[in-house]
């Protein structure tokens, strides 16, 4: 079987590393041209909490993916904003029989499917904690889960194909509800950008902001809701805690949020993805892709999400550097919080 990752960044660099390193016949495309020839010169290093490796790999910018032989998958690990700007970039690379995958964060599935089809989608949900570094570097954190799982839930032999190549990585779970898993993680992310509000550890901030970080999870849970979806626990995150409200234990919450609390002050990764977009890499976040996109599906089903609307506006001043992180932010948006529990208790 072939492999085309397109998008060798955190994510895509470090599975694709390690199914290069178990003989898997794996290819890498990237747009940054310094990091595509520092592969090509020295190969691609992943430095992790347990082992550090370089491997030999081949790497092109997306003008070359048509020249090799179009590949059986296509691992798409690009940052969500990108999915249609980078597939349709490589499309002539992409044969009637490649099955795309998304490892990514969001709803992108729907963008692929839009463009090749949803029975040529494989809907993938990742955790674990990566960062770019620099050309040729990838740094991986910590572990997390990985779930694969067709947009119908079928089980059909490509995705046992699939599965069983990327576990050379490591454990990944096949799953008829692939759709529960990323709305799962979209609550989880919510809490994310919040966290990329203040320059601190992320741990740090949700365990400060229990209550805040909650809601901001159950706003996403209520759209899912919405689109007749259930989302999934995992890792540490336990959507079926939070919502809904009316069911809410707060000692059983207070000791899941312990757990996660505690995972994510003991991962190398001290700081979200997030976090580096907007203080390292001074580039736009994923914030219109993954909440911003979670609020134009919840207005569609009449929900006002006023909590995510108001973190969405202050990422964007971030971004747009009329904002500086700051506790003060999260502080604002607590504030937000209460007077909306008040008028809600009226």
């Amino acid at each position: 079987m072939r492999y085309l990752v397109v998008g060798a960044g955190a994510i895509g660099a470090t599975i694709g590393a390690y199914m290069v390193r178990a003989g898997e016949d794996v290819s890498f495309v990237d747009r940054d041209l310094a990091h595509v020839e520092r592969m090509r010169q020295a190969g691609l290093t992943i430095q992790g909490f347990a082992e550090t490796f370089t491997v030999p790999v081949r790497a092109m910018p997306p003008g070359e993916a048509a020249e090799a032989p179009p590949p059986d998958y296509l691992l798409l690990a690009v940052k969500a904003q990108h999915t249609r700007e980078a597939l349709l970039a490589v499309m002539g690379a992409v044969g009637g029989h490649t099955a795309v995958v998304s490892l990514q964060n969001g709803l992108n599935e729907r963008t692929i499917a839009e463009l090749v089809g949803r029975e040529r989608t494989i809907g993938c949900f990742v955790n674990f904690s990566a960062d770019y570094m620099e050309p040729g570097l990838i740094h991986y954190g910590s572990e997390g889960a990985l779930y694969v799982g067709e947009l119908d839930g079928a089980r059909t032999e490509r995705l046992e194909t699939l599965a069983r190549a990327m576990e050379h990585f490591g454990r990944v779970e096949r799953t008829s509800e692939i759709w529960g898993y990323l709305w799962g993680k979209l609550g989880y992310a919510n809490m994310l950008f919040a966290t990329a509000l203040a320059d601190e550890k992320m741990g740090d901030v949700v365990d400060r902001y229990r209550r805040l970080m909650v809601e901001l999870a159950c706003e996403v849970y209520d759209v899912a809701a919405a689109e007749g979806v259930r989302p999934k626990a995992f890792d540490t995150i336990t959507p079926g805690l939070y919502w809904p409200r009316r069911d809410q234990d707060w000692p059983r919450i207070d000791a899941a949020l312990d757990r996660m609390v505690a995972w994510q002050l003991a991962s190398q990764k001290t700081k979200s993805g997030i976090w580096r977009d907007l203080k390292v890499r001074h580039r736009t976040t994923e914030v219109d892709e993954q909440p911003g996109r979670v609020l134009e599906i919840g207005r569609g089903h009449g929900l006002r999400l006023p909590l995510t609307e108001r973190l969405v506006e202050m990422i964007h001043e971030l971004e747009r550097g009329e904002r500086e992180m700051s506790w003060d932010n999260l502080a604002e948006l607590e504030d937000l919080r209460l007077a909306l529990a008040g008028e809600a208790a009226r």
